[in-house]
């Protein structure tokens, strides 16, 4: 797999390589349904670890969709920029070196999503990336790992958001089981509660919704626990965060500091949503240990615990006070090659879901491997002679090349722009949802036409991530073409690049001494155009002489 040494800054700027990396101030930013987060770190590289500088909280309600559109409404979008607003100055004041930004599901599910990306690009100068619901749940994952030990044992992590609900199951070393359930606090309240107190009819209802919503999943878990395991139950969020501020406050006349490993039963749960489905806001509000736009909520956030932990037969909950912030965090180091043992696992998480989906559509794995390598072995010998991208642009490459030939699941017809969509909707762990683009941009355009500002997931892309599709898709063509047949015929490209008549010489270093690849170099001829007219040159393909 690529080492993704260097990545990009919000700003588009490149990193440095963190091999030699000093200790370095790091904000993360969530921008959830029901509130924007960020936390701020310092990072140690030598240990690697991470201790917390600042947290930030804002509730602003970006799930409160338009009701008859579905959008999310401008006064949510006002309340989200102006918290981001403020976010952005307190990492200014800390002097964090970067700041990552991520988004969850009402962003993501929102038709005006992309038209709010933009006014945060415009008005805060803050590049956010979408995450689907199995990423947020990976990540999620990570934060929990960061600060407690599971001791080789199962775990059950849940998360309840505004929007969604996530629910792991993992342990030390993997997450088995990632999964996102568009259930959440703000979704249920606003669209199936009406009633204050909440009428029985309404009640029975939503336990019965949320119920079937769970079912599937914790169905799933079941599978994937071996026999004898008995899983633990780890929480976090909002929502559980509140329901055991109030139960340690009323067993113990006072909050806990920190919250962190604080445990709550199943009968508590259960009790408190009997209690918060008899009282009215003002009620609700009046218990100690409850904020304001907490008791809009809590009542459809604890029936949505409730129901998982009936669901799963556990009968506690441990409260981790690290969730999805951290998990981008973790993320991060990750992907910059700081962490390296403890969860070497999931550092090769990218890799090993390519290679799922691979598996899923049936990719000829043998294939798509020779056509990747060829693929990196043109990007590097081309290096500083037509291009210059970075390490973590050539595994954006490696991805596609892999996977670009797996829209043959759906038909031969047109298959590279099936392959499009099929990377686009596929579960792709550890990858962003600009990354997801450009790989699937450039997969679909391994083959006939060039990109074109008339095709419209092209267009979308920015000037810079556009010129990324161009070029790499180009390589990519001539990487498929030289296996051709699919056998492995050639074994090597040695390639030379002549400055003075612009010209790169391909020498093809053949598997079989008597074989000609006559239908490879056909096959290069066919497809060199687009390449040549990217990069400014002529190709000419040989044989290369053997001894």
């Amino acid at each position: 797999m690529v080492n993704t040494a260097n990545q990009l800054t919000t700003n588009g700027a490149k990193f440095p390589n963190l091999k030699e990396f000093e200790p370095c101030i790091l904000g993360a930013i969530d921008i959830g349904t029901n509130s924007v987060h960020m936390v701020v770190v310092r990072i140690d590289p030598s240990l690697p670890a991470f201790s917390i500088i600042a947290r930030e909280k804002d509730t602003v309600r970006l799930g409160d969709r338009d009701p008859k559109t579905g959008k999310l409404s401008k006064l949510a979008m006002e309340r989200a920029i102006s918290a981001l607003k403020r976010c952005k100055d307190l990492a200014t004041s800390l002097n964090v070196d970067h700041l990552v930004a991520v988004a969850t599901s009402a962003t993501r599910e929102a038709s005006n999503g992309e038209e709010f990306l933009e006014l945060i690009a415009a008005e805060v100068g803050l590049q956010v990336d979408v995450i689907s619901g199995q990423e947020e749940a990976r990540r999620i994952y990570l934060g929990v790992l960061s600060c407690m030990d599971f001791q080789n044992q199962p775990h059950i992590i849940i998360d309840i958001g505004g929007g969604s609900t996530e629910i792991i199951l993992a342990d030390s070393q993997e997450a088995r089981f990632l999964s996102s359930t568009r259930i959440g606090a703000v979704r249920l309240t606003q669209d199936l509660i009406t009633t204050d107190p909440i009428s029985t009819k309404e009640l029975a209802y939503l336990r019965a919704y949320v119920r079937g919503m769970l079912e599937r999943a914790v169905e799933e878990i079941g599978t994937k626990l071996k026999h004898g395991e008995i899983p633990n139950l780890i929480g976090t969020s909002g929502t559980i965060e509140t329901l055991i501020t109030i139960s340690a406050l009323e067993k113990i006349g006072e909050i806990p500091t920190p919250l962190n490993g604080y445990q709550i039963t199943r009968r508590e749960i259960k009790d408190l949503v009997k209690r918060f489905s008899t009282l009215n806001y003002a009620g609700r509000f009046n218990i100690p240990g409850m904020s304001d736009k907490r008791a809009e909520i809590i009542l459809a956030g604890s029936i949505i615990l409730l129901e998982a932990m009936t669901l799963l037969q556990i009968d506690k909950l441990t409260l981790c006070e690290r969730a999805l912030r951290e998990g981008v965090i973790v993320d991060w180091m990750l992907t910059h090659g700081l962490i390296e043992n403890r969860l070497r696992y999931q550092s090769e998480i990218r890799e090993r879901s390519v290679l799922k989906i691979a598996h899923n559509y049936g990719v000829d794995l043998e294939s798509s491997k020779r056509v990747a390598q060829f693929a990196l072995s043109l990007f590097d010998q081309t290096k500083a002679h037509l291009h210059c991208w970075p390490e973590d642009v050539k595994e954006y490459l490696w991805v596609a090349c892999v996977l670009h030939n797996c829209g043959l699941y759906i038909n031969h017809s047109c298959h590279h722009k099936h392959s499009y969509y099929l990377i686009r909707n596929s579960e792709l762990l550890g990858f962003t949802e600009i990354e997801l683009e450009i790989i699937a941009n450039i997969a679909r355009y391994h083959r006939k036409s060039k990109p074109k500002k008339k095709h419209e997931a092209f267009n979308k892309l920015t000037d810079y991530h556009g010129l990324i599709v161009r070029q790499l898709s180009a390589i990519g063509r001539l990487a498929v073409a030289l296996d051709r047949r699919q056998i492995g015929a050639i074994s090597g490209v040695e390639c030379k690049y002549d400055p003075e008549y612009k010209t790169l010489h391909l020498h093809l270093f053949p598997t079989e001494p008597d074989d000609d690849c006559a239908l490879e170099l056909w096959s290069l001829d066919y497809k060199k155009s687009v390449f040549e007219e990217e990069f400014g040159v002529k190709v000419i393909s040989t044989l290369a002489v053997l001894p």
